[in-house]
């Protein structure tokens, strides 16, 4: 669950780590008005998306005047803002943050994550620099101090010190960087945060620590013990299908590509789409089941696939086991097909328990499909359908 960064922000100030002064507009009125809230000097627009790499796709944009905030909001609300980290039709920008601009002596990388490997949450600190942060993060990974402390939630002020001292920074400079590590790791731990980064986090000639940037996702596993921030984490375009997806016991992610899948499990659903890449074509989703499903929560799932209309095909992968057979896959199929006007070919490839029965309701339910043995066989299958073979 990813937090807009206003909202971000507004979190992260409970746990005393300071932003730039701003308001958010969803209109060019509100935005000029904004602006003349904040006083003179300079700006900047900024499109609220849950996604990153806004600013090499022109979501963020400096302003000198009133006039320039009115003309860069006008240029974003309302428009498709597609970034490195949205799906390639982008998602449409409602509302934008006015901020002053920060002047800043040096500005920093800081990020607040989990080492899934060490079993320890993770503190990131590193130069602010131009370009994708993942990638630099990769390929440079020594140009990045890292702190491990407990995932228990315990935080030595000692470790933090030393850690903060590591970036040529003066005591006063250094006590201000432990306190905002402290609200991080405080803010991280109480809200389930699966990661929390701030790029830039500038340092001011005053010796302050400003979050010039914010991102905050919430671990979804943990979204019952944070029911208000639920209605901060819902994109309304984005995640409407996912959502109506979980509510039926299906994980669901909407891609680009014109092959859909329905698939029980989330390693074989990964592995499928691997397969299709590999196959020369392109997933229109990713789907895993989960075993608590009954038929008619498959069915929902299924009509999910059937309503997006680049879903030229639809491949079944099934592995039957024992808390969810194959039949019960095949039944929720069938219903969605008997509801839906819309039929898609499809391309099926079931084993495991009640493997027999699924087919013979398969037979029963009289659907357009290509039964077969294998993975490799259904996927190179269901990719000819989609370039225009025959099912």
């Amino acid at each position: 669950m990813q937090l807009l960064e206003c909202d971000a922000k507004v979190l992260l100030s409970r746990y005393a780590v300071a932003s730039p002064a701003g308001f958010v507009a969803a209109s060019v009125e509100e935005a000029e008005a904004a602006a003349s809230r904040l006083g003179s000097g300079s700006f900047f627009v900024k499109a609220q998306l849950r996604a990153g790499a806004r600013m090499t796709a022109g979501g963020i944009r400096a302003a000198r005047s009133t006039a320039d905030v009115k003309i860069a909001a006008g240029a974003l609300l309302g428009r498709k803002l597609a970034t490195a980290q949205t799906r390639a039709a982008g998602l449409t920008v409602t509302k934008v943050l006015i901020e002053q601009a920060v002047q800043a002596r040096r500005a920093f990388y800081l990020a607040v994550g989990i080492d899934e490997v060490r079993a320890a949450i993770t503190v990131t600190l590193g130069e602010s620099r131009s370009g994708d942060i993942e990638q630099l993060l990769r390929e440079e990974p020594d140009a990045f101090s890292r702190l491990y402390l407990s995932i228990n939630g315990e935080c030595q002020p000692g470790d933090v010190a030393s850690f903060c001292q590591g970036a040529n920074l003066s005591m006063q400079e250094a006590e201000g960087l432990r306190k905002t590590i402290f609200g991080l790791h405080q803010a991280f731990v109480e809200l389930d945060a699966s990661l929390i980064e701030i790029n830039p986090l500038l340092l001011t000639d005053s010796g302050a620590w400003i979050a010039a940037d914010a991102k905050l996702s919430v671990d979804d596993n943990a979204a019952f013990r944070h029911s208000d921030l639920a209605p901060l984490g819902f994109d309304a375009e984005a995640d409407q299908v996912e959502r109506q997806a979980q509510r039926h016991q299906i994980n669901f992610v909407q891609m680009d590509g014109d092959i859909g899948t329905v698939v029980n499990g989330a390693g074989l659903g990964l592995a499928t789409l691997d397969m299709i890449r590999a196959a020369g074509g392109a997933p229109a989703n990713f789907m895993d089941v989960r075993t608590t499903a009954t038929s008619l929560d498959i069915a929902q799932g299924v009509a999910l696939v059937l309503d997006n209309p680049r879903a030229k095909v639809l491949l079944l992968n099934v592995f039957g086991g024992g808390m969810q057979p194959c039949d019960t896959i095949v039944e929720g199929l069938g219903i969605a097909y008997r509801r839906s006007v819309r039929k898609l070919p499809i391309v099926l490839r079931v084993t495991g328990n009640n493997e027999d029965i699924a087919r013979l309701r398969l037979a029963n339910f009289n659907l357009p499909s290509t039964d077969c043995s294998d993975m490799w066989q259904a996927v190179t299958r269901a990719v000819a359908i989609a370039r225009g073979g025959k099912s």
